[in-house]
C-alpha cells in the first residue's frame, strides 16, 4: 500500500513517527505544500530559513535514496488530495496541529481525501505533551504557568526513535515539484537549517552551556542559550528529543532549561482552548486601555531609533539575524507598550515579520505577558526602565555595542547604556525619543483610568 508523508512543522527523519507510520506501510510520496495562507504573510526571516529547511530536508531524503522532497504550491485542501491520487495512495499520514488555522486546514483536507476514499491519519505533534492532555482532576484546563508544569512534568513520553532504515520512495511528475529560493533583504542572515545543523547545534550546547543557563540566559551578551527555538518551530528537532537527553543531568541550568520547554507547550495549550487570543486579549477588561495609534515613535521603534541603547541593539539584531534575545524582546516590548503606549497587537506582528523562530502561541502570549492581558502577566505597573534594565543585564555593555555599532568604540563612547548628548551627536546617535519617567507615569494613569 502506498500512502504520503505530508511534512508540515517536522521537517526532519528522525524521531519522525508519522513518518515511521507511513514507511511501515509502503511506498511513500514525501511532500510539502507551500500554503499561501501561510507563505504570504511570513516575513523574510521565515521564508528564508523555511526555504532552507526544505534543501535540507530535500538532501537527506535523496541521501536515502529518495527522488527528493515533493514541493507544490496551493491550497492544500486542494494540493494534498490531487497528490494522494497522483501516488495511488490510501492514506496521508501527518502530525496533528493545533493551531487555529492548522486544525481547519486539516479538517477541511480530511473532509477532501475522504471524498476520494483516502483517510488522513495523525501520529504524534510538535509538543512533548500535546495541547489539551494536561488537565486538572476535574478534567479542565490550567490558566496558570505553575500547576500546568506540575502536570506537564508527570507526563510519560515515549523514547526518541531512529529515521526510517529502509523505505520505497514515489515522486510526483517532473516539472511539479517547486522548492522555493526567495531571496534574503541585505544584511540579513540566517542561521544554518536543517537537522544534522540543528543536533550540531544541540550537542555544542549540552557539553559547554547548559549547566550555566539559569544564569547565563538572562545576559544577552554571552552565548548562553541554546537558540534551538527557530530549529524547534520547523521541527527539525522534536522537544521529546531534547528532553531526552536532558534527563540524565541535575543542574539548576538543565532544570530551567526543561522548565522553558514547559513554557512553550504552556502557551500552544492555552492557544488551543483559547484560539481568540492569539489576536485578542487573553484578559478583556485590558482592552478598555488607552492606546496610541502607531506612527513616527513606533517607526523608530522598528528601526532601532529610540535612542535608548538596549531597545535599539534588540530591534537591530531582530532585522540582521531573524532573532531576539529573550531578554531583550520583553525590555522593546514594555517599551512600545508602556513607553510608547503603542498597543501589544502591533509589536507582536513586527515580531512576527522579523522573526525565524516566530511561533504564534509564544510569541503573541508573550507579548500579552508584557501588557498585562495574558496568563500569568506581568503587573502592568512593572514598566521595565530600558537604561537600568541594559545595565543589569548587559553590564560591560558588549551587546548594545555589538548592534549598535555608533556606540561601538569605548574611547568615544564610556557608557554605552547612557551616553551623554555630547557622545550621541559626536557618534550620530539619536537623542532619546521620549522621556521614560514622564511616560511610566503617563502608561499608569492610563491604567489607572481603565480600572
Amino acid at each position: 500500500m502506498s500512502s504520503v508523508m505530508w511534512f508540515r512543522r517536522d521537517l526532519r527523519l528522525r524521531d519522525n513517527p508519522a513518518l515511521l507510520e507511513a514507511c511501515a506501510e509502503g511506498a511513500v510520496l514525501p511532500l510539502f505544500v507551500l500554503d499561501p495562507h501561510l507563505w504570504g504573510p511570513a516575513g523574510p526571516s521565515r521564508r528564508g530559513y523555511l526555504a532552507a529547511s526544505l534543501r535540507s530536508l530535500d538532501a537527506a531524503l535523496r541521501d536515502l535514496g529518495a527522488p527528493g522532497l515533493q514541493v507544490v504550491r496551493g491550497d492544500p485542501v486542494r494540493r494534498v488530495p490531487l497528490a494522494a491520487r497522483a501516488a495511488g495512495a490510501e492514506r496521508v499520514h501527518v502530525a496533528a496541529d493545533f493551531g487555529p488555522y492548522g486544525r481547519e486546514r486539516d479538517a477541511a483536507v480530511e473532509q477532501a481525501l475522504a471524498d476520494q476514499g483516502v483517510g488522513l491519519v495523525r501520529t504524534g505533534s510538535p509538543y512533548a505533551v500535546p495541547p489539551g492532555t494536561v488537565t486538572s482532576g476535574s478534567g479542565d484546563h490550567y490558566r496558570v504557568f505553575t500547576p500546568f508544569h506540575r502536570v506537564w512534568e508527570q507526563q510519560g513520553r515515549p523514547a526518541p526513535q531512529d529515521a526510517p532504515a529502509h523505505a520505497d520512495w514515489l515522486a510526483l511528475d517532473a516539472g511539479t515539484v517547486d522548492l522555493p529560493s526567495p531571496r534574503l533583504p541585505a544584511g540579513l542572515e540566517l542561521p544554518e537549517a536543517g537537522e544534522e545543523a540543528t543536533l550540531e547545534r544541540w550537542r555544542s550546547f549540552l557539553e559547554d552551556r547548559v549547566d550555566d543557563y539559569d544564569e547565563e540566559r538572562n545576559v544577552p551578551g554571552t552565548d548562553g542559550t541554546s537558540r534551538m527555538s527557530v530549529h524547534l518551530k520547523y521541527g527539525e528537532v522534536h522537544p521529546r528529543q531534547l528532553l531526552a537527553d536532558l534527563a540524565g543531568r541535575r543542574s539548576a541550568g538543565a532544570a530551567t532549561y526543561r522548565k522553558e520547554l514547559a513554557w512553550r507547550e504552556f502557551y500552544a495549550d492555552v492557544l488551543w482552548h483559547q484560539p481568540r487570543t492569539a489576536r485578542e486579549y487573553y484578559k478583556t477588561q485590558y482592552a478598555n486601555l488607552a492606546y496610541d495609534e502607531p506612527g513616527e515613535l513606533f517607526t523608530a521603534w522598528q528601526e532601532g531609533r529610540t535612542g535608548f541603547p538596549v531597545v535599539d541593539a534588540g530591534m537591530r539584531q531582530l532585522r540582521s539575524v531573524g532573532w531576539m534575545h529573550n531578554r531583550v524582546r520583553m525590555i522593546t516590548a514594555s517599551f512600545l507598550v508602556k513607553d510608547l503606549h503603542v498597543e501589544w497587537q502591533h509589536g507582536a506582528r513586527h515580531f512576527l515579520h522579523w522573526l525565524a523562530d516566530g511561533d504564534l502561541a509564544s510569541n503573541n502570549h508573550g507579548w500579552q505577558w508584557v501588557a498585562g492581558s495574558g496568563t500569568d502577566p506581568s503587573p502592568f505597573f512593572r514598566v521595565f526602565n530600558p537604561t537600568g534594565q541594559g545595565r543589569k543585564f548587559d553590564p560591560d555593555g558588549s551587546y548594545v555595542r555589538r548592534w549598535v555599532p555608533e556606540l561601538a568604540d569605548p574611547d568615544r563612547v564610556p557608557d554605552p547604556h547612557e551616553p551623554s548628548s555630547e557622545v550621541r551627536a559626536a557618534v550620530g546617535y539619536p537623542e532619546p525619543v521620549v522621556d521614560h519617567a514622564d511616560e511610566r507615569r503617563e502608561a499608569l494613569a492610563r491604567w489607572e483610568r481603565a480600572r
